[in-house]
């Protein structure tokens, strides 16, 4: 299995970071150093505490570095179904939240790593149905989307309809696509000066003040566990409140022509797509279809979801035949779902904070509940309402 957004030169040139070498006492520690993780560590630095970050693999070679690269504003939920689950001001407190945490990495990342190019919502994939259920389907949809521009609109947040050569929906011109594990990369090598941070360095247990390691022990006042997927084998008295869940995706060779102006999702956003500036398509979805046998913490790929996301590939290229363009790469990554797909945000033991279950939309929500993670394991400030605590 290769991922491929590993090829980019700034992953495939990252030196790396030095495994742990023996015990350390610290302020602080943050286990795992995807997006949420090196989060956590940027807001306990800037108040000043000594932090020790470690993560098992390579910064972002878990689900941080191996997702679409979508940079959408928003819960899991699309705003108006999270506004009837939650209630509108948590709702819209988090996709706040989101927008400025969008905000900041622009700053931060500048265009050369963060294109600011929007997203699209389809209802349904492009080109004509290819049954009677598809085509019911898209009807349903194009209603949610409807409902969902409504809900955007009454809340002064951007959306325009879309209709183009890939469908129709709406169009979110606030968000913006990335090679995750660039972006994983990049803010690792800006915060290595200012933390102690360590790649391959397994965690084998949690508990108050103590992390334990394959290489040493780690001495904390403050312990933020930012694993995502796996978070409730690393943690088992989460087991009922966070589950973990295998999405995947693959690459393709670089078609000729430009098809997807932005990021795509369609199905309600169980398939997506991202087409890099090099013509390369990166497609994932499938994962409600074979819903039992996604519910693992196995990362590996599995023939049935990759051929959906073969013929997913396909429409998205534009094939009328289903042709598949060159497929280069197939992967998997694990990820933590909760059952109300609000982020968890808890305490599990003194001074221990746990954070997770973005339920497949980690790339925003995930630095934004950290910080309320180091904000309850330093000041015991309560996790906000938009999280599960």
């Amino acid at each position: 299995m290769s991922v491929g957004w590993d090829d980019d030169e700034v992953v495939a040139g990252w030196p790396g970071l030095p495994p742990l070498s023996g015990d350390v006492v610290a302020d602080a520690c943050v286990v795992g150093l995807g997006a949420s993780g090196l989060a956590a560590v940027e807001a306990l630095a800037d108040r000043g505490v000594a932090v020790v970050g470690v993560d098992a693999g390579r910064v972002a070679a878990g689900a941080a570095g191996r997702n679409g690269g979508f940079l959408i504003a928003g819960p899991a939920l699309f705003l108006h179904d999270a506004i009837a689950a939650w209630g509108a001001e948590p709702a819209l407190q988090l996709y706040r939240a989101t927008l400025a945490e969008l905000r900041g990495l622009a700053d931060v990342l500048g265009p050369a790593v963060m294109r600011q190019v929007g997203s699209i919502r389809l209802a349904g994939l492009p080109g004509a149905p290819t049954s009677d259920a598809e085509a019911a389907q898209r009807v349903a949809e194009l209603a949610d989307c409807a409902a969902l521009a409504d809900a955007l609109r009454e809340h002064d947040i951007a959306v325009e309809s879309y209709a183009g050569p890939l469908g129709e929906g709406l169009f979110l011109p606030d968000d913006a696509a990335v090679n995750p594990a660039v972006r994983a990369v990049e803010l690792a090598r800006r915060l290595a000066g200012r933390a102690r941070l360590h790649e391959q360095t397994r965690v084998l247990d949690v508990r108050a003040g103590l992390v334990r390691t394959d290489r040493g022990v780690l001495r904390a006042n403050a312990v933020i566990v930012a694993v995502d997927g796996r978070l409730d084998v690393l943690l088992p008295q989460l087991r009922g409140r966070v589950r973990t869940a295998r999405l995947q995706m693959l690459s393709t060779a670089p078609l000729a022509e430009a098809r997807l102006p932005c990021p795509v999702y369609s199905r309600h956003g169980y398939d997506y797509a991202q087409q890099r500036p090099d013509g390369r398509l990166f497609v994932g979805g499938g994962r409600d279809l074979f819903a039992a046998d996604e519910w693992s913490a196995d990362a590996e790929p599995t023939g049935q979801v990759q051929r959906w996301i073969e013929a997913v590939a396909a429409r998205m290229a534009g094939e009328a035949t289903g042709a598949l363009p060159a497929v280069e790469h197939r992967w998997a990554a694990s990820v933590g779902f909760t059952l109300d797909a609000r982020p968890l945000c808890t305490m599990v033991d003194d001074g221990v904070v746990a954070v997770g279950g973005y339920n497949g939309t980690g790339n925003l929500v995930g630095p934004v509940a950290a910080r309320a993670a180091v904000a309850l394991a330093l000041d015991g400030a309560a996790p906000p309402a938009w999280a599960t605590s």
